[in-house]
């Protein structure tokens, strides 16, 4: 089932966010990855950043299996789908939902920051690389692809 997050997912977004960062493949190290997350996130600040997105969300068995936000700017800063279900299609489900909401809302691009492993997924979506850059975390340095779709 594909829906949009209500506050009451936090905590088991929370949990798929963890397991796709930490226990999936990774083309990260696990110094990186648990300096990427180190937990997953909980409390108000979590709740509070999640609230600030439109957050598709793909049900199966009645729980969480990914998610995806958007934001106004056509901006998508979370795009994770739980270990067990990765190559199910829900990738593809969650960004129709998250593109039928920027043509909607009138925005001319999709952009994001995608890591080494969401990078080809983000790909086969339309996505082009703009530039690869490197953040530190925890002082672990960490490749991404900052990538773009034009709508327009």
């Amino acid at each position: 089932m594909l829906r949009w997050a209500k506050p009451s997912d936090a905590a088991e977004l929370a949990q798929v966010f963890f397991a796709a960062v930490r226990e999936g493949p990774s083309l990260y190290s696990e110094a990186q990855r648990a300096a990427w997350l180190p937990e997953p996130p909980a409390g108000q600040a979590w709740r509070d950043q999640l609230s600030a997105m439109n957050v598709a969300v793909v049900e199966r068995g009645g729980r969480p299996g990914g998610f995806m936000s958007v934001q106004d700017g056509g901006y998508i800063n979370l795009a994770f789908v739980h270990p067990d279900h990765q190559g199910s299609g829900i990738f593809r489900q969650l960004y129709a939902r998250v593109e039928e909401w920027a043509r909607d809302h009138g925005e001319p691009i999709l952009w994001t920051h995608a890591s080494l492993m969401a990078e080809p997924a983000f790909q086969a979506m339309g996505f082009l690389v703009i530039h690869h850059e490197t953040v530190v975390r925890d002082g672990q340095k960490l490749t991404r692809a900052k990538m773009e779709k034009r709508l327009t």
